[in-house]
């Protein structure tokens, strides 16, 4: 199994490579925002949005396409499509949603007037055609763009020497990015390393199922009758300040902005990363090696392909649910592990009772409760959901809940594990509270 892995280094010749990545960096920005007015142009004239294929077609003999190193203009026009792609998915159901800005830095004099702007320096990401690694002295070569090639006698590329952490060995090496750090008003690099590790055995054979939602993120019943649950009050508490906060800065793209648009984006990843390590923790000590999850593909879309309106906050958690993301950073962790993470359908297993099979819509009474009136049974709804995914109700061979036989104890379908996080200590348990009155 291969995996990839990214370490942080320190340069040491900053002083000798710090001007021409300054000159890399702000290319990048340039590009970048070429690129940009490219697209908002073709949106303007035909209602669609460039991909990247065609940004590369149609800009590939631009002067600030030269500005880099080929591979290097080329990933820039890749995050740009992107972010337009997402754009234009969100857009769709929140008129507030802005097309990706352009990458500029305002000075204004002491009355607030706009003195002048200049490119930020943004990362540069060199792929392996632009790269020569000396493992043997922790040195990198990173080509340069043709335009900053100023003498045919001067080097083609950017010599930096780096120090990584004790420990840390940099081989095998796929990508280096630039970052520059305004706290620490230096750049650093970013290695993206391939390493090759040996994929264990799965911990057992019992299967877990997830059931992903808004108010509880996550919903995990496990075989052995055990159910936890991970609300997303982090996410959305998250997903009502930020941008209430942005909102006060009239530069989208300003420092202050970005600044907080980055700071989200990282609570976010380390709620994401947090829960699928937790998750993954508890399957192997459940002795789990499949996880069920559900396959969340057009959830934003109704029966008739048009985007769903939940209303104004109920669109803000939707179209801000990081789902796939999620579950692409479990797959990856549940693998190294030997565990197995395979989506299926979530059709009916919502409305379907996992314990006697019955099927009803009206069975969900309120949010958080299932009551089955056929088989008299009270448990919470996304617990119910994940048994069923667990279960995997949709498909023939599945060992579906009217044929499981017995009786079945819903002591742990009703009242679930819950676990709340915490920025510092990752996922904790909540304490339960006991009500012993009659």
């Amino acid at each position: 199994m291969h995996i990839h892995r990214t370490c942080r280094a320190k340069i040491r010749n900053h002083s000798q490579v710090e001007q021409m990545l300054d000159l890399h960096a702000w290319s990048t920005s340039k590009l970048w925002n070429v690129a940009n007015y490219h697209s908002r142009q073709v949106w303007d004239d035909t209602g669609e949005i460039p991909d990247d294929s065609d940004l590369k077609n149609e800009l590939k003999g631009h002067d600030n396409y030269k500005g880099l190193h080929s591979q290097s203009s080329q990933r820039v026009l890749e995050e740009l499509a992107e972010a337009f792609n997402s754009w234009f998915g969100k857009r769709k159901n929140d008129s507030r949603a802005n097309p990706p800005g352009y990458r500029k830095k305002n000075y204004y004099d002491n009355d607030g007037n706009r003195v002048h702007e200049e490119h930020p320096r943004s990362t540069v990401t060199w792929k392996q055609k632009g790269i020569r690694h000396d493992t043997k002295h922790n040195r990198v070569r990173l080509s340069k763009g043709a335009n900053h090639k100023d003498h045919p006698r001067d080097w083609d590329y950017i010599l930096v020497e780096y120090e990584t952490r004790p420990g840390v060995t940099v081989e095998n090496l796929q990508q280096v990015r630039a970052v520059y750090s305004k706290l620490k008003g230096r750049w650093e690099l970013h290695l993206v390393c391939k390493h090759e590790v040996e994929t264990p055995d799965a911990p057992g054979n019992e299967t877990a199922g997830i059931d992903l939602g808004i108010c509880n993120f996550a919903a995990v019943a496990y075989s052995i009758e055990q159910a936890d649950l991970y609300p997303g009050n982090r996410l959305k508490q998250d997903g009502y300040y930020f941008p209430k906060e942005i909102a006060k800065y009239d530069d989208s793209g300003g420092s202050e902005a970005t600044r907080l648009h980055h700071k989200w984006s990282e609570r976010r990843a380390h709620f994401f990363h947090s829960l699928a390590k937790h998750v993954v923790e508890k399957c192997i000590e459940r002795g789990v090696g499949r996880i069920n999850i559900g396959k969340l593909a057009g959830v934003r879309e109704d029966e008739n392909g048009d985007s769903k309106n939940w209303g104004r906050h109920g669109n803000l958690d939707l179209h801000g649910w990081a789902f796939d993301r999620f579950t692409k950073i479990l797959t990856y962790k549940a693998k190294v592990e030997g565990i197995e993470v395979v989506e299926v359908s979530e059709r009916n297993t919502s409305k379907t009772c996992c314990v006697c099979g019955t099927e009803d819509e009206s069975q969900r009474v309120e949010r958080g409760l299932y009551v089955c009136e056929s088989c008299d049974a009270a448990f919470n709804a996304d617990v119910n959901g994940a048994e069923n995914i667990r279960l995997d109700l949709n498909q023939s061979n599945s060992e579906s809940a009217a044929t499981l036989g017995g009786d079945r104890s819903t002591g742990w379908l009703a009242q679930p594990g819950v676990y709340l996080h915490d920025l510092s200590h990752g996922f904790s348990p909540r304490e339960q509270v006991v009500d012993c009155k009659p």
